[in-house]
């Protein structure tokens, strides 16, 4: 277990399955959350699953972070992919659970090594398809 700045610990399953989600392709997405001091797997998107199977994983009024692999068409017409991180934190969850994540976000990003760019979003508009193939290209 590696720790965070905040005091948050970081499951060792974290890091592993995004190794996994990078080398192997195992998941499309995962969704992590903080829970009894450590940052844990919520939940693990099937390889085929999609950017709206992602998008509605999260909880409403509750703060994740997340990974996703996105992939797209160059426009020489190559095949690539990109990871990016969510620091989700919607209007509605509690502050104290804002802090914590908002304190806890860096160090935790840092143990992911291979993230492209990251987002923060309050509300799914903040996170839509649009929003993404805007950063990638």
């Amino acid at each position: 277990m590696a720790n965070a700045a905040s005091g948050m610990a970081v499951h060792d399953d974290c890091k592993l399955k995004f190794l996994e989600l990078k080398a192997k392709r195992n998941y499309r997405f995962i969704l992590f959350k903080i829970e009894q001091q450590q940052i844990v797997i919520d939940k693990l998107g099937e390889p085929n699953a999609s950017y709206d199977d992602f998008s509605s994983s999260f909880p409403a009024d509750e703060c994740r972070y997340a990974v996703f692999d996105f992939d797209f068409t160059t426009e020489e017409n190559c095949q690539k992919s990109k990871i990016f991180f969510i620091a989700w934190s919607p209007d509605s969850s509690k502050v104290r659970m804002k802090m914590v994540y908002a304190s806890s976000k860096d160090r935790f990003k840092r143990e992911l090594d291979g993230i492209s760019f990251e987002l923060q979003a309050t509300d799914p508009s903040e996170m839509s398809l649009d929003i993404v193939k805007g950063r990638v290209f």
